[in-house]
């Protein structure tokens, strides 16, 4: 527990400027579009303009109040029924409800933005912070790959368990794709790899369900599950972990990990 490290976060990592910037290009047109929204004085004479233009620049609002996937979004309208968010530009009276409502109306009127392209960039900046679990853990994929680059270890990512009849019949219909696949003349080493900065119940499920997993695939000869994971987060569910050691023989952390590598080698 004392070797387990604080963060593995370098400043790249708190936002995906490449991600964020794609995103706002694909919607620009229809975003410079709404612009003839801000200050407007008949908001719906100018919605109905835009509406004859090219009506499809309203399907982008929903970012605008920071949604995605609007089209599995459920809200209620002024009915009180249950529509998708998406019904609401279908007609001109629909997308003045969802200025109104929201209060995307005011702030417009206001010139409280002044700019759609900056706002929605701003908005895609916030919205990426949701992403910064993932990019934890894809960081710490890099760093082990990059270890085991340096010490010239031949690997795989991403593979599916579907790849090896013997361990697609331990584990029955649950097919798994394991970050690393490491193969040497008498084993293959089957790789989980993960870091947590922060506790959770996911740690806990994370433990439990590589415990469960190990001895399916070390019952097979010449397979083995080994688990390298690392981060703070662990003294949240420190007990899970002690708990997983019994289950699984190969745990190892980022300081340990040169023991796993001597190993193969």
């Amino acid at each position: 527990m004392s070797q387990l490290r604080e963060t593995n976060q370098t400043l790249d990592f708190f936002c995906d400027f490449d991600k964020i910037s794609k995103n706002v290009d694909e919607i620009k047109l229809s975003l410079c579009i709404l612009n003839s929204l801000i200050g407007s004085k008949d908001l719906k004479k100018s919605v109905q303009t835009i509406w004859k233009r090219d009506k499809s620049a309203f399907l982008v609002m929903p970012i605008l109040i920071a949604v995605r996937d609007e089209g599995k979004k459920k809200v209620l309208d002024s009915f009180d029924e249950i529509v998708d968010m998406t019904s609401f530009f279908d007609s001109v009276d629909g997308v003045l409800e969802f200025l109104d409502t929201t209060g995307l109306s005011d702030l417009f009127q206001k010139r409280q933005i002044k700019d759609l392209v900056d706002y929605v960039f701003g908005i895609e900046t916030g919205l990426d912070t949701n992403a910064r679990k993932n990019r934890s853990g894809h960081i710490m994929e890099n760093t082990v790959a990059q270890i085991l680059k340096k010490h010239k270890i031949k690997f795989r990512q991403e593979v599916y368990s579907s790849e090896w009849s013997k361990i697609n019949k331990v584990l029955g219909d649950d097919e798994k794709r394991f970050d690393f696949v490491i193969e040497t003349k008498t084993k293959t080493y089957l790789i989980e790899v993960n870091f947590y900065s922060a506790g959770g119940s996911k740690l806990n499920e994370v433990a439990r369900s590589y415990s469960e997993l190990a001895p399916k695939i070390n019952s097979v000869k010449g397979f083995e599950f080994v688990w390298i994971t690392d981060g703070i987060g662990w003294f949240s569910a420190k007990n899970k972990l002690h708990e997983a050691f019994a289950a699984i023989p190969s745990i190892y952390n980022l300081t340990t990990i040169n023991e796993f590598i001597s190993k193969i080698k």
